[in-house]
């Protein structure tokens, strides 16, 4: 399964206003919900967070990079993937 590990270390760490603080939480919101809306999950493994999607190929269009294994990135190409690129 595609993922990358959510770390919110930083948000706000360069705003210096409370209003800016509060828009940049509204802006990351947004986008949640968004993600959300698209198919998005958020898987908790030990003490890290997980955003994955079940379908690569949508992962891969929001410009994410997976954090998976290679060799587990690998499992997921399918025969019919393989041919086509031959």
């Amino acid at each position: 399964m595609n993922y990358f590990t959510w770390k919110d270390t930083g948000l706000t760490s360069d705003c210096t206003t409370l209003e800016a603080m509060a828009a940049r939480f509204e802006e990351a919101a947004k986008l949640m919900r968004r993600m959300a809306q698209e198919g998005f999950t958020l898987k908790k493994q030990k003490t890290n967070q997980l955003i994955t999607h079940q379908d690569p190929k949508i992962f891969e269009s929001w410009g994410f990079i997976n954090e998976e294994p290679p060799i587990k990135q690998l499992t997921l190409i399918s025969i019919k993937e393989i041919n086509d690129t031959q």
